[in-house]
């Protein structure tokens, strides 16, 4: 089952991210229940059972739908969990009448790029993400 996040699901969230995704120094549960507050539909949890077993970030900012963290436990891939949950995010966009959307995903993270590429997505090459922090 796909569902809206809440923030009593932010220690399963954290620790989903730490065994399925590429570690980032900027997940914390302070940010993530930040993230809550500000867009309360922008974090979408998946369940089996009373397990968590797989999450997304689908940020709206008005203009753009993004996509962050994707991330499926590693016994659930290949299940089509991942796709079931872009979605989701991809259906919270439309209903926002995004014309837009973008995924950020780390390039050096084979099984995602594979993911990526095989979504119906375009990669965009020429474009160099900036970040500070």
């Amino acid at each position: 089952m796909i569902r809206l996040a809440t923030k009593a699901d932010i220690p399963r969230v954290l620790t989903l991210w730490s065994r399925s995704a590429e570690p980032t120094h900027t997940d914390d549960g302070v940010s993530v229940e930040r993230l809550i507050d500000h867009d309360p539909q922008a974090l979408l949890v998946a369940e089996a059972g009373e397990v968590l077993v797989g999450s997304i970030i689908a940020a709206w900012d008005g203009w753009r739908g993004s996509i962050y963290r994707l991330a499926v436990e590693p016994y659930e891939r290949r299940s089509g969990l991942g796709r079931r949950l872009l979605e989701a995010a991809e259906a919270r966009f439309d209903e926002l009448g995004a014309r837009r959307s973008q995924a950020i995903v780390v390039a050096t993270d084979h099984r995602a790029m594979i993911f990526w590429r095989s979504s119906g997505w375009d990669e965009q090459v020429e474009r160099v993400r900036f970040v500070r922090g």
